[in-house]
């Protein structure tokens, strides 16, 4: 009778650690918090590419949020916060389908993304009918924040900053008379492009290839037929990297500028050291190797290499969310409406996060910096001065 008696309390002790930890992650099939309750377990997406051509700046970016997201676990071991990552491969056609997926999970209350132009197009209709917010670390087309979406912001400036920086530097630093300007047809390469040329005014001649493409011998011959002393490149950095390749066993000796899309150490692996050197990258961010506080040392002992392009910036990004989290913020309404009312400083970047109505970086907060490729490696060069 003893020991039945024991087991029985026993059991009783059990259910109630049981009852205890179910009442510290409770959370109903609405994803809202049971009174008093805290709400554990929830997501935070990332949505870039991971694999494919344009993986060298996805990975960047989602490491930064995986940074932010075990210095938050380290310190809420009871209530973590977890990471799904949406692998688009930086693909258009592939993020409809990711986005319905996030939408659909309830546990999904942000997402740190879409990482390009194109698959955030594809995908603001969706975030938008689920209330789910989102804050994209590089998407840089302007016309993303046309729309009243209501969920979409930037952290960072978009391309009416990089796009006349990037003319401005052509003009007034190479001070080249002859420029040819090439883009990929993307929605983030040609409108980068249109920039530009906005700021150039006439060019030597213009000329659209496709991502994915390989050979680019018809481009090559009108580059050097042209005359041109510079080329900007709208695009992403495989193709860039296999066009300058292209250029140089052709004899062209010109300076290749290009954008964000193109600013990672893989367009020096796929140019080659020689074809590259020189190059100029911009980028609406500044150097995340030379981020604040303790970030560059966090990064390089969680991911064993040196943060690459809005590596910071994600980092600061996922930490929005995550002050969100820690102060209540659970549900993707309260998410959002915190984020909408969000003003503090990044931690790694500096940068005061505060947004617009249309979601847009406050103004006084963009800058546009210009990188070089010198002995093999992605360096900073100056910050660009606003026009």
């Amino acid at each position: 009778m003893r020991q039945q008696l024991a087991r029985v309390l026993g059991g009783v002790a059990i259910l109630a650690l049981v009852a205890g930890g179910a009442a510290a992650c409770k959370k109903d099939d609405a994803g809202t918090p049971g009174a008093g309750s805290k709400v554990c377990d929830l997501k935070l997406g990332f949505f870039g590419a991971l694999t494919g051509d344009a993986a060298g700046l996805g990975i960047h970016m989602r490491n930064g949020v995986k940074l932010a997201l075990e210095q938050y676990n380290k310190d809420h071991a009871d209530c973590k916060v977890l990471l799904e990552e949406y692998d688009s491969q930086g693909d258009p056609a592939k993020a409809p389908a990711l986005a319905t997926k996030a939408a659909g999970d309830t546990k999904v209350v942000g997402i740190v993304g879409p990482a390009f132009s194109g698959e955030t197009e594809a995908s603001l209709d969706t975030f938008k009918g689920a209330g789910l917010p989102m804050i994209t670390p590089s998407a840089t087309r302007p016309s993303l924040s046309d729309k009243d979406w209501g969920v979409f912001h930037r952290g960072v400036g978009n391309d009416l900053a990089q796009g006349p920086a990037a003319g401005r530097y052509i003009k007034d630093v190479l001070k080249a008379e002859k420029t040819y300007v090439v883009d990929d047809q993307s929605a983030y390469g040609a409108g980068l492009s249109v920039e530009v040329v906005k700021v150039l005014g006439a060019v030597a001649g213009q000329d659209k290839v496709q991502v994915k493409q390989t050979d680019f011998a018809a481009t090559v011959a009108k580059v050097k037929s042209s005359g041109a002393t510079a080329l900007f490149y709208g695009g992403y950095y495989t193709e860039a990297g296999l066009l300058l390749k292209q250029l140089r066993a052709a004899g062209w000796t010109g300076t290749m500028v290009a954008g964000d899309g193109v600013n990672d150490a893989n367009f020096v692996k796929v140019a080659g050291d020689a074809a590259a050197e020189g190059t100029i990258l911009t980028c609406p961010c500044a150097p995340a190797t030379a981020a604040k506080g303790t970030f560059v040392t966090d990064y390089k002992a969680l991911n064993n290499a040196e943060p690459g392009t809005y590596a910071d910036v994600s980092y600061d990004i996922a930490n929005i969310f995550l002050a969100g989290i820690k102060a209540g913020k659970t549900t993707r309404a309260d998410l959002l409406a915190f984020i909408d009312g969000y003003n503090a400083v990044g931690s790694a970047t500096g940068v005061t996060y505060k947004f617009e109505k249309n979601g847009e970086l406050d103004p006084t907060q963009v800058l546009v910096w210009a990188f070089e490729v010198k002995g093999g490696a992605v360096v900073p060069k100056v910050e660009i001065p606003k026009g």
